[in-house]
């Protein structure tokens, strides 16, 4: 976060400089930068055209033939090439402008840094994180300017709200909401995601100078199953502020609008309206009547004046400007990667059906795996390195730990919560009410229940029972847990059996009702045989303590473990119930949970 600070408030020193440059008559200014143009594309003839008014370009690469005659006829002064090595070997270029298609930004922008060229690269500056940095090392290595094309932090709208947001003059930012919507120019290499949302992910950074903690994304591809024609991506800041992108180019008509919410004061940019209306602001607030009643109070809007200036020209004449100075851009390397990690924690969400992702989701180790025929609901929170399997459903509010594992057909109800480690095997529901610990085991097609006298005819959802299942316990394939019991850390649930009861600790229990037939250890492998209230499994060596009929403990180095439900040595010591009590544990209530109360098997 301090990094990123620095960032901005370097940039923020020099935020006025396109501008101000062309404010003082200096569009034309002779900084005498010969700049080569890649791509004589859609944007790449913007470039061109600026550039050349600019009298900076120098020459133009693209390996479209068609593509150069028409760059001959409009530019006939310019050299031109189509082979990018011509470009990059001629010493006359000092700077390189990337505007081919994304998929190629990477490899051409990094080999014009190892040309020793300066270079500004269209958006997105990659199409991964890691490629974003790379390009971002080497620039700083071989001491060269990058930038990158965030054009729309250059718009005099942008500039100016800005300037509102840190003045204090909409209050406290609440949140954005933006909309860039077109019908065409639909792409077939990235999907709209990448293609049009990098403007808006730039620009809430930019605005709100602070780093997302995460990011969901939605979207629905109809042209291509392979490529999104539309997305929604919801994103959440540590500060409780929330955005919202809306992209999509299947629209029937063009729609580019952001609207920044505050306390005081409404904000909305829109970029389709005449300069005297694009920025406007909407003086409506929400007042509290007694503290207690909200208000919706109107005001008349009023537009904010704008002087017009091209953003490409402040742009390019920013770059120029920092080719000369040395300086860094405003949208230089680090604040393009930011938005690259944006991208791909949405389209990790978006891949993953609308799973909230980690703002930075390219550092988890482990990712979430989820199968395409399996429905998580976009409020359901799933830890690192967690699987879910076919036809299975995670509802909204659902928690599960990292490393967990469902098996097929699995359900979880909402605002059930599942520690880490956990496997559930096929054919389980997890209903509310429920609450899993760590490394439980749930057998195939064992049953919850969360309301211990159902009809069908009768609502009883006000009647649900807690069931909890402690740390490590096993329950068998087909058993049935009778909702509001508790199962005892490393407890182990025959095959079948029907649990009406609390079970204790470390307990193995079978049958129709269950019953408690023994003890286990934690390793699962050894069964437990006291002597003289103690026992060691054969298998891994662990100690037990055994403190009368019902409850068993485990021993380290001699003492209670960590975490048992006694903590004092004294039960260990002492071999009569009088002598817990009197070293002050509880006394023994025979067949009663040491820490529900309920009554045990």
């Amino acid at each position: 976060m301090g990094h990123f600070n620095i960032l901005i408030a370097k940039a923020a020193a020099e935020r006025e400089t396109p501008n101000a440059a062309l404010r003082a008559g200096k569009g034309t200014f002779k900084l005498m930068k010969k700049v080569a143009l890649l791509g004589f594309g859609g944007w790449g003839k913007n470039h061109a055209r600026t550039l050349c008014e600019m009298g900076a370009l120098k020459r133009i690469s693209d390996p479209n033939v068609l593509a150069l005659e028409q760059a001959k006829t409009l530019y006939p002064s310019v050299d031109f090439d189509s082979d990018v090595n011509e470009t990059l070997a001629d010493p006359s270029v000092d700077a390189v402008v990337v505007a081919t298609p994304p998929s190629t930004h990477f490899t051409l922008a990094k080999r014009a840094l190892e040309a020793g060229k300066d270079v500004l690269v269209e958006k997105p500056m990659a199409l991964k994180t890691e490629e974003g940095e790379v390009l971002n090392l080497l620039a700083r290595s071989m001491d060269r300017v990058l930038m990158v094309g965030h054009v729309l932090e250059y718009h005099p709208a942008i500039l100016k709200l800005r300037e509102l947001i840190e003045g204090g003059e909409l209050g406290k930012v609440f949140c954005l909401q933006s909309s860039r919507l077109n019908l065409g120019k639909v792409r077939t290499e990235e999907n709209a995601l990448w293609s049009f949302a990098p403007h808006d992910l730039a620009l809430l950074l930019r605005l709100f100078h602070e780093l997302p903690e995460s990011v969901a994304c939605h979207g629905g591809a109809f042209l291509n199953s392979q490529v999104a024609d539309m997305t929604t991506t919801f994103i959440r800041f540590p500060s409780g502020r929330q955005a919202q992108i809306v992209v999509s180019w299947l629209h029937p008509f063009k729609e580019h609008k952001l609207v920044v919410v505050g306390s005081k004061q409404m904000a909305v940019f829109d970029d389709l309206q005449s300069w005297d209306e694009k920025l406007t602001l909407y003086p409506h607030r929400v007042d509290w009547i007694e503290g207690m009643v909200p208000q919706a109070i109107k005001a008349e809007r009023h537009f904010i004046p704008l002087k017009p200036e091209e953003p490409l020209k402040a742009e390019l004449t920013h770059f120029l400007e920092c080719i000369k100075s040395r300086n860094a851009p405003l949208t230089d390397g680090d604040s393009g990667v930011q938005v690259l990690k944006l991208l791909a924690a949405a389209q990790k969400s978006m891949e993953l059906k609308g799973v909230p992702q980690p703002y930075d989701v390219e550092k988890n180790i482990s990712r979430v795996t989820i199968h395409p025929s399996a429905v998580v609901d976009s409020a359901a929170t799933l830890g690192a390195g967690t699987k879910v399997w076919h036809y299975s459903h995670i509802m909204a509010g659902a928690k599960l730990g990292e490393r967990c594992v469902l098996g097929q057909n699995v359900h979880i109800s909402k605002n059930v919560t599942i520690g880490q480690g956990v496997k559930i095997q096929n054919n389980v529901s997890v209903y509310e009410g429920v609450v899993l610990e760590d490394y439980v085991f749930c057998g195939p097609s064992m049953v919850f229940t969360n309301v211990f006298n159902p009809r069908s005819e009768i609502e009883r959802k006000n009647e649900f029972r807690k069931t909890i299942v402690r740390q490590g316990a096993t329950l068998g394939a087909n058993c049935t847990i009778v909702c509001g019991v508790e199962i005892g850390r490393y407890a182990l649930v025959g095959a079948g059996a029907v649990v009406t009861q609390s079970v204790p600790d470390f307990g193995v229990v079978y049958g129709t009702p269950a019953r408690l037939k023994g003890w286990i250890c934690r390793c699962g492998a050894g069964k437990l045989v006291f002597k003289a209230s103690a026992a060691q499994c054969r298998q891994c060596g662990a100690d037990y303590y055994k403190r009368g009929k019902q409850f068993v403990e485990e021993l380290k180095n001699g003492k209670l473990k960590r975490g048992s439900t006694s903590r004092s040595k004294t039960a260990v010591q002492g071999s009569s119930t009088s002598d817990e009590a009197s070293a002050g544990q509880p006394p023994i209530v025979r067949g009663v949970h040491p820490r529900t109360g309920s009554e045990l098997i």
